[in-house]
Parts: structure tokens; C-alpha cells; sequence
């Protein structure tokens, strides 16, 4: 009997990380970066090109330093991440996703990253909640700068 519960938790465990998979492919993006500036930065800010450099360490680089505006931040679709530069020279990256249900995070403005699922709001500064439904705040996520290239890690 002991044996009989351990095989059924096995196969609702695994039925339970395969539909993760499956739920964190169906969030997954084109590659595409969002870039997002705050009201009083420029809009007219280049999207990181597709053809990522190479860091110091061998890893692609990101984006560029300048390729995130002050005020505001840019969402990296496919590595799920959001980099923000909340004032000049200070950068900060958290995850992508929302913390209330999942859904990738659409823009960033007014000093906030924003969700269009369900209308949770982030700080860029600290990923804070601003305003719900969500009630944790965005993960942060590793990085590193290298001169003038930003990348994960």
C-alpha cells in the first residue's frame, strides 16, 4: 500500500512539472525587446539589435547601457527578464513575470513595470508592488555590467 501512494504521487508530480513546461512555453516571446521610457524620457530610443554582442565572460550581452532609458526600462521577452534604469547609471533587472498569475509583463512607465493580465503594477527601483491584484514583489535577477554591455549572470 505504502508503494501504491508513492507511485501516485510520482505521476501527479510529474504530471504537475509538465504542465509547468507547458505553461512557461506558451509565456515564452519572439526575442523581441520592449523598450518603455518614462514620460520625460526620449521615446525615440533604439531597440537592442537581434545580433547580441559577446561580455568579458563569453556570455551574449543583453542589451547596452544606453539602450535603457532613464526613467523607464526594457523587457527582454525571451529571457523573461525586465532591466530598468530608474535613475542615470543605476540598473536593476527582475523577472518578467507577474507574481499574481504568471503573465508576462507588457511595459514599463511612470516609474512602474506593468502587467496587462490583471493591471498589477512594479516599482523599477526595487520591483515592489505599486498596485495590485499582485502581492509579491518581482523577483530580481543577476546580472552583470561590463563597460557598456549589460548581461545575465
Amino acid at each position: 500500500m505504502r508503494d501504491d501512494l508513492k507511485s501516485r504521487r510520482t505521476v501527479i508530480a510529474g504530471v504537475g512539472a509538465g504542465g509547468m513546461a507547458v505553461m512557461l512555453a506558451a509565456c515564452g516571446g519572439d526575442g523581441e525587446a520592449v523598450t518603455s521610457a518614462a514620460p520625460q524620457a526620449s521615446a525615440g530610443s533604439a531597440a537592442p539589435s537581434a545580433s547580441a554582442s559577446e561580455g568579458a565572460g563569453g556570455t551574449a550581452a543583453l542589451t547596452t547601457k544606453a539602450e535603457v532609458p532613464v526613467g523607464g526600462g526594457t523587457i527582454f521577452k525571451e529571457q523573461k527578464v525586465v532591466v530598468t534604469q530608474p535613475v542615470a547609471g543605476e540598473f536593476k533587472c527582475f523577472s518578467a513575470l507577474c507574481t499574481h498569475k504568471g503573465c508576462p509583463v507588457a511595459s514599463v512607465g511612470n516609474g512602474t513595470i506593468d502587467c496587462p493580465c490583471h493591471g498589477s503594477k512594479f516599482s523599477i527601483e526595487d520591483g515592489s508592488v505599486k498596485d495590485g491584484p499582485a502581492t509579491k514583489p518581482l523577483p530580481e535577477v543577476a546580472f552583470k555590467i561590463d563597460g557598456e554591455s549589460i548581461s545575465l549572470g
